[in-house]
């Protein structure tokens, strides 16, 4: 399916690594220039590097996300450099396990900031744009909003507030047919993840123990099936699909617990 997206430009946080990476490779497929906003400079050019192999193009914007000003600046550049923006993915943040017991007023403030601020600072910045282009928002968020986890508070409150401000915005910004849903992942294979298994006590029965517990086919979700539902969302082949939170999870949330006992 042909998805047009061949030259919109498209901003992806935390686009160069993980589930971000995995959303820009997919634009760039599809003949997108996805603008990648990232902390690290050499992550940056390794993930446009890794586009341009493949035939694609991509660009980059070093800003570290959680500083407000950063936002500001990472948007101004970006329509200073391509004079639009047709797209917004809000994927940067980190599970950092700020718990109730644990953390402190100062961690969970600081996670808020890793985690939604910037979803909302990026939207308010790039809504200009987007009115011109009819634009689209895709926010990327996850399970723990809906199921718990355990110790982490501010990462679950973060994502909470991602699926409220998905239906908020969806709402608001009717007027301007800017669609705007999430994503939510579950059980998603990244670089991150695999960094947490290989320091659990026996990582191998870990992931096992983990993976029998997703009903689809019980494996891990790739970064690669959340990219294909993004692109779907960002294009005019999803043209009367807003507000919605969708779940790229193989059933992770929403099925039956029984059938895996």
């Amino acid at each position: 399916m042909n998805l047009n997206l061949t030259d919109k430009i498209i901003l992806v946080t935390g686009g160069a690594k993980g589930i971000g990476e995995g959303i820009v490779q997919v634009l760039a497929a599809e003949g997108a220039l996805p603008v990648i906003v990232g902390r690290s400079a050499e992550d940056n050019q390794k993930a446009i590097s890794s586009v341009e192999i493949a035939g694609g193009k991509a660009f980059a914007i070093q800003a570290e996300l959680s500083q407000p000003e950063e936002c500001t600046r990472a948007v101004r550049q970006a329509v200073s450099e391509f004079g639009r923006i047709d797209g917004l993915v809000n994927n940067a943040g980190v599970n950092d396990g700020v718990s109730l017991a644990g953390g402190s007023y100062e961690a969970f403030m600081a996670s808020l900031h890793k985690n939604l601020v910037h979803y909302y600072l990026m939207a308010h910045h790039a809504l200009p744009e987007l009115k011109k282009s009819k634009g689209s928002i895709v926010n990327i968020g996850s399970k723990t909003a809906e199921t718990g986890q355990g110790g982490t508070s501010a990462y679950a409150a973060a994502n909470g507030g991602r699926n409220a401000l998905t239906r908020e915005w969806a709402v608001e910004l009717l007027p301007y047919s800017i669609r705007v849903n999430s994503i939510i992942v579950a059980e998603c294979w990244t670089p991150m993840y695999e960094d947490w298994i290989s320091k659990q006590e026996d990582p191998e029965e870990r992931l096992q123990e983990i993976t029998r517990r997703i009903p689809l086919e019980n494996r891990m979700t790739t970064a690669t099936e959340i990219a294909n539902m993004a692109a779907f969302l960002l294009s005019d082949r999803a043209s009367h699909i807003t507000g919605q939170l969708l779940h790229v999870d193989g059933g992770y949330v929403h099925l039956d617990r029984a059938i895996m006992s």
